[in-house]
């Protein structure tokens, strides 16, 4: 089993392959983990394609399994796994981290409430909200 985490969630994959930084992916899993699927334009995420580079092709797409960490590499975005590779972490790029600091709005999020109910950040979208937080460390 292996625990892919990225900015869409977190998605437990029983048939990924870690193979040093290469992390192979059916291409339903890497579809349901990344939302990027492999078609002839070359990896697409809805209506944005990115061709694959040339000569590089066998480095992200096999036999219907998609690397990717690679795919990740090549757009400029961060990838780091455990030592074991069961976790691995795909994250946002730099420019979208600042885009979103600039327009200084949160990310959504639920929690619940002390009798279990839960609540989205978004559900309150327009309004004044007071965060308090706590820790014990």
């Amino acid at each position: 089993m292996t625990t892919v985490l990225t900015d869409e969630g977190e998605f437990t994959v029983s048939e990924a392959e870690a193979s040093g930084d290469a992390l192979w992916l059916s291409a339903g899993d890497a579809e349901s983990a990344t939302g990027w699927v492999s078609k002839a334009e070359g990896l697409c995420r809805g209506s944005v394609c990115v061709p694959l580079p040339p000569g590089r092709e066998r480095q992200l797409v096999r036999e219907s399994r998609l690397n990717v960490a690679a795919l990740w590499r090549h757009l400029g975005r961060p990838v780091v796994h455990s030592a074991r590779g069961h976790v691995w972490v795909l994250g946002p790029s730099a420019q979208d981290r600042a885009a979103a600091l600039r327009s200084l709005e949160a990310p959504d999020f639920t929690l619940p409430d002390p009798s279990g109910r839960l609540h989205s950040l978004s559900d309150y979208r327009g309004k004044k909200v007071l965060l308090v937080t706590w820790a014990s460390w």
